[in-house]
């Protein structure tokens, strides 16, 4: 296991930088290898970071989040698929126009389609500026977003990582990230210390855990 030390460390952390390429990548790789046995032993099996190579269609990772909220991977691709379906291009003009009964049918519930909608009127109508988002602290951000009815503060984060590619995001509340410290750090461990460890780059570190899994992230 794991012996966690990260105050040992602590005078070593540098800033992390505002988004991830695959520049940042890199360094965040070398930092925690350096920092953490296990991480290094995680990026030997699971091979580079892959969060630098995600697309950045904001509104649709949102709502993908949203219609994603605890269903399996498999039934939330499932209804993914039937949404785009009848949703031309994803976007939120698009979405506004297709029927509560439609999007029923794809397998949304009424609460996720209020929701989905919710967000899509406060982008149409300025409410909320995505592309803005990105000149916005973390904390800022997940204000911003959780304004949003349906979105909460581990949909906000997700999109921190995923959409956004923030750096140094960690989802405290999430089940997977849990079980896959306790795993690899024994079940003394916690996010809150591994988190100090990994400074400035939780967010990859994140990613690592969830490849450990081979699950995708779900909110306890």
């Amino acid at each position: 296991m794991e012996k966690l030390d990260p105050q040992k460390r602590k005078h070593e952390v540098k800033p992390a930088v505002r988004s991830l390429t695959p520049t940042a990548i890199r360094a965040a790789e070398r930092h925690l290898a350096q920092a953490c046995a296990v991480m290094a032993r995680l990026m030997v099996a699971h091979g580079r970071c892959g969060l630098a190579e995600r697309d950045q269609q904001h509104f649709r990772t949102l709502a993908n989040s949203i219609m994603g909220q605890q269903l399996s991977a498999k039934a939330a691709a499932t209804i993914r698929a039937r949404v785009e379906a009848i949703v031309p291009g994803f976007g939120p003009e698009s979405f506004l126009r297709a029927t509560p009964e439609a999007l029923r049918q794809a397998g949304l519930s009424a609460a996720k389609i209020r929701s989905v909608r919710h967000l899509a009127e406060r982008v149409t109508d300025g409410r909320l500026d995505l592309t803005m988002l990105a000149e916005l602290t973390d904390e800022e951000a997940i204000a911003e977003l959780t304004a949003v009815s349906g979105i909460g503060r581990w949909t906000a984060e997700m999109f921190l990582i995923f959409g956004l590619k923030r750096p140094n995001v960690l989802a405290l509340r999430d089940a997977g990230l849990r079980r896959a410290a306790c795993l690899l750090y024994g079940d003394e461990a916690t996010l809150e210390a591994l988190g100090k460890l990994w400074e400035p780059y939780c967010s990859v570190a994140s990613w690592y855990l969830w490849r450990h899994l081979d699950a995708p992230p779900q909110p306890i």
